[in-house]
Order: structure tokens, then C-alpha cells, then sequence
């Protein structure tokens, strides 16, 4: 399946789509938001991703921090507190929602209560919705977002194969007819070894949708990888700076590593190339010096009867190629040819 988002194709065979995750590292301020959209439009993003919710509509004033949300904002602020600091209005979204069209970027936001996908869908008219990894299971919100009717890019992390099939069928009967299935690690750094590509095409196979990646591990090698292995979409947090309060500066790329990304996502699948073999044109000159030719192993004499033993391969691939010898064997030769002279076939008796 292929799927159209906002003039960009994505399925396998077109350019992967990039997402360059903001989500709450703009910390609660419309002007570094602004800021980060500033810097991903330098890196060639195809769009950039907030996070739209109400923090009362989400959790409790019970919810615990995860250790590693402790470890970057420490234990003193609760995690409602800190959803609440990271809290942007709706009007900041209609505000970045055009600031993202005046800088030619697509400006999505993934949704975490009912309110706020309504709010992205009624008044930013979104072209796709971006469900969480956290949200897999909780059904009754899909059923929510697929009746907008828009294309859907699930994250599917902490999720089983079940459970994953359970939020496939709930959102196409739904009414969700395009999905797209992200493989997904939610550990903030997540360890390469525990990324398990190779999932994006169990679920390909398993649900006959395009599949992509979204990247937690602190470098860019496994998003290189996933790029290789036909990944469709890729998602990314990125920041200005680490060391700015949050909890998600520290396992998100700078600008330049994200540029980088692009850069090595666009490199991976120029290499990837049509599947067709074949020799490109820049190998002409150096077959002609790496490949071999038939040769004259002595000075033939013209009357020679040829023999295997008067001929051998040596470089350069200029003549007469292996693939010939047969064809000459017990033809005579009509003139002379020196030793280490190729041979041709002008050289022959008709």
C-alpha cells in the first residue's frame, strides 16, 4: 500500500518519510518552538512533530515518573507538574501550524487525549494522525481518531504482535483505511540490540501496510539500517541543546546530527538503486583494466591449428573475452600473432 500525506508518497519504492520529533522540548515556550522548527527546516526534515494534550485529561495526580524522566528533571516536580510545564495552548499549535507552512515544512502533532485530536483535526484540519506507543492499547481512543479519516502512523512500542493486531482491527473498523506501523523501542535511550528491526517486516508482512522506525538510540546507525531494510518512515527526537531542562533533551539529536540523518537516510537509499543488475558507466574504463583478454601464449605462426595451450587470459579486458575460447579452439589462424598480442577474430580463416 501507499499512502499520500501532504504531496509526499509513502510506501515501499518512495523516499522515506522524516519526521523530526520536537514533542515537549520546547519546554513549554512558544519561542523555542519556534526555534526548533527553525532548525529542522534546516536539516531537510519532510515534517516536524509536537505533542498536543491536557494534562488532566491524560494522568492522574498519582501517575509516577519513569526513571528516566527522574534522571533528567529530577524527583522533586511530579510528573503531572511536569506535563503541565511542557503544556502548550491550543492557539501555540495554530501558531506553529502556520509558522511550519510560511518555513515549507509539514507541522503535525500527535494527540494524547480526545479533546486535543478533535482540536487537531476540527481546527488544523491535520493531514495524518501520529498515535503514541503508550496509546496501542487504549482502544477507545483509536476509534476516536479513525473516524477523522485520516491516515494514521501507529509507534508500536511495549506492544506484543496480539496486541498490535488488536489496534490494527480496532482502527479499520473504525473506519481507518491507511496505516502505518512504526517499530519502536520506548526506553529513552534505547539500545541498538534491543531495537529488533527486523519486526518492521513481521508487521509488514503480518498486516500488509508500510512499516517505519521510530528511533530512540542515541546515534544514527540503526536508523541507517532502518532506512536499508525498506523502512518507510522514520521518526526522530531532535533539540537545540542536551543540557536544557526535560526529560527528553538528553536522548534526542542536535541539528547537525539530525542533518546528518537526512543526509545518510538519502545516501542509503540512493544505494539501494533499482535492484537491477547491472554495470554502471563509471565502470567502463576500469573494466577495461581489472578484466582480462585472450592473448597469444607464444608466437603463433599464420596455419596454426589453435590449441588451449596457444592462448591465455591476461589483462587488459580491451579484447577478446573468456567467454570466446571455445569458439576458437581448432580454427586456423590466416596471419601471425606475436606472443602477449590479443587475439581477434579477424585473425582467422572465414
Amino acid at each position: 500500500m501507499t499512502i499520500e500525506i501532504n504531496q509526499h508518497m509513502i510506501g515501499p519504492g518512495h523516499p522515506c518519510f522524516i519526521i523530526a520529533e520536537a514533542g515537549g522540548n520546547h519546554n513549554g515556550e512558544i519561542a523555542l518552538a519556534r526555534e526548533l522548527v527553525d532548525a529542522a527546516c534546516d536539516t531537510g526534515v519532510d515534517a516536524i512533530k509536537f505533542q498536543t494534550y491536557i494534562t488532566e485529561k491524560v494522568t492522574t495526580d498519582y501517575t509516577p515518573k519513569a526513571n528516566y524522566q527522574k534522571k533528567n528533571t529530577g524527583e522533586e516536580e511530579s510528573f503531572v507538574e511536569m506535563g503541565r510545564r511542557l503544556e502548550l495552548s491550543y492557539d501555540a499549535f495554530a501558531e506553529l501550524q502556520a509558522y511550519c507552512a510560511s518555513k515549507g515544512v509539514l507541522f503535525l502533532s500527535t494527540p494524547f487525549d480526545f479533546e486535543s485530536a478533535t482540536f487537531l483535526n476540527d481546527e488544523l484540519d491535520l493531514p495524518v494522525f501520529k498515535i503514541s506507543s503508550g496509546d496501542v492499547t487504549t482502544l477507545p481512543f483509536l476509534e476516536h481518531i479513525a473516524r477523522f479519516g485520516k491516515p494514521i502512523i501507529l509507534s508500536t512500542g511495549m506492544a506484543t504482535l496480539a496486541e498490535v493486531e488488536t489496534a490494527v482491527g480496532t482502527l479499520r473498523d473504525a473506519g481507518a483505511d491507511e496505516l502505518i506501523l512504526l517499530q519502536c523501542v520506548s526506553n529513552y535511550p534505547a539500545a541498538p540490540e534491543d531495537v529488533n528491526l527486523r519486526a518492521m517486516h513481521t508487521m509488514a508482512r503480518a498486516f500488509n501496510v508500510p512499516v517505519g522506525y521510530s528511533d530512540h538510540v542515541s546515534s544514527n546507525e540503526v536508523a541507517f539500517a532502518a532506512a536499508a531494510l525498506g523502512a518507510c518512515v522514520i521518526e526522530k527526537h531532535f533539540t537545540l541543546d542536551r543540557d536544557l531542562p526535560g526529560p527528553d533533551h538528553q536522548a534526542s539529536l542536535l541539528p547537525d546530527e539530525l542533518r546528518e540523518l537526512v543526509l545518510g537516510v538519502r545516501k542509503v537509499e540512493a544505494a539501494l538503486g533499482s535492484g537491477l543488475k547491472l554495470p554502471v558507466e563509471k565502470e567502463a574504463e576500469i573494466a577495461m583494466v581489472a578484466r582480462r583478454s585472450l592473448v597469444a601464449a607464444r608466437d603463433l605462426s599464420a596455419g596454426t591449428l589453435l590449441a588451449s595451450t596457444d592462448m591465455e587470459l591476461l589483462k587488459p579486458g580491451t579484447g577478446l573475452a573468456a567467454s570466446f575460447l571455445s569458439q576458437l579452439l581448432g580454427r586456423t589462424l590466416k596471419k601471425p600473432v606475436p606472443k602477449s598480442q590479443q587475439i581477434s577474430l579477424e585473425d582467422f580463416i572465414d
